[in-house]
């Protein structure tokens, strides 16, 4: 039988916008104390944003997920690394809400 793991509710939001770049760049700074429970991002450009999952480089072949403009993207298994991304233009920005 399978155990059950309950996360504690977040009642805090933390909001930040980051501005497109076509080189690699930091989303989400690493959770340092573990106090992350998930993070959203929104994709507010016209252009392709490569969101990456790990604390490698980001790139157009080297990414987690292919956020086409105006997409939405909701972090995994209380996923507390670094977020970095690249966008295919520079254009618009990526919209980032931290749970805690």
């Amino acid at each position: 039988m399978a155990t059950q793991t309950l996360q504690e509710p977040s009642f805090a939001g933390i909001t930040t916008s980051v501005p497109s770049a076509n080189t690699d760049t930091v989303i989400l700074a690493a959770s340092v104390n573990g106090q992350r429970k998930g993070f959203t991002v929104f994709n507010d450009s016209t252009q392709i944003l490569y969101l990456l999952l790990a604390n490698a480089v980001s790139s157009s072949s080297n990414y987690t997920v292919q956020m086409v403009a105006g997409s939405y993207y909701e972090s995994p298994f209380a996923y507390s690394g670094v977020v970095k991304g690249i966008w295919a233009s520079a254009n618009g920005n990526a919209r980032v809400e931290e749970f805690v």
